[in-house]
C-alpha cells in the first residue's frame, strides 16, 4: 500500500519575485542541515480522507495556523521516496511570529529507550524560487516548477 501525503504551498508576490513559504523539518536528523531540509508544510492521510481535506488539516498541525483563505490551484503529485505527495498552492500570507509548530515524539538517542518530544517544523521562512529550490527536499522541488509554469500563466 502505497503511504499518501498532501500539503500546501503558500505563495506571495515580494520585493524578488514570488516567495515560498517552507518550514525546516524538525528533529535531530534535520538540526544541522539546511540545504534540502526544508519541506512544504505537509503530512500524511490514510485513503478514505480526501487529499485537499488532509492538506488543510496538516497545514494547521503542523504551523498551528490556517492556511491563507483562497482558491487551492492543484500543482499535482510527485512520488518522494517511498510515499506520493500532493500539493495545492495557495497565494497569501503567513505572520511568522504566529507559528506555533505540532511535535512527534521519538526514540532519542536511537535504541535508547529513551522519548523526547521535538517540533515537526523548527522554524518557517521565506524564500524565492531559486533559493527554495536549494532548501526543499529534492523530492518536493518539482512542486516550484509548477508554481512557475501556473503563475507565469495567469
Amino acid at each position: 500500500m502505497t503511504r499518501r501525503s498532501a500539503g500546501i504551498l503558500v505563495h506571495r508576490r515580494g520585493e524578488n519575485g514570488v516567495e515560498v513559504l517552507l518550514g525546516h523539518m524538525g528533529g535531530p536528523f534535520w538540526a544541522s542541515k539546511d540545504e534540502a531540509a526544508w519541506s512544504i508544510p505537509k503530512g500524511e492521510h490514510t485513503e478514505d480522507e480526501a487529499p485537499e481535506a488532509a492538506a488543510r488539516r496538516e497545514f494547521l498541525e503542523e504551523l498551528g495556523l490556517p492556511a491563507p483563505e483562497g482558491e487551492l490551484l492543484p500543482l499535482g503529485q510527485a512520488r518522494q521516496s517511498a510515499k506520493v505527495v500532493a500539493v495545492w498552492a495557495v497565494e497569501g500570507s503567513v505572520d511568522l511570529e504566529r507559528v506555533v509548530p505540532g511535535t512527534f515524539r521519538m526514540e532519542w538517542p536511537p535504541r535508547s529507550g529513551k522519548f523526547a518530544e521535538f517540533p515537526e517544523l523548527d522554524r518557517v521562512a521565506w524564500f524565492d524560487l531559486e533559493t527554495a529550490a536549494v532548501k526543499l527536499v529534492k523530492g518536493q522541488r518539482v512542486f516550484l516548477a509548477r508554481l512557475a509554469e501556473l503563475l507565469a500563466q495567469s
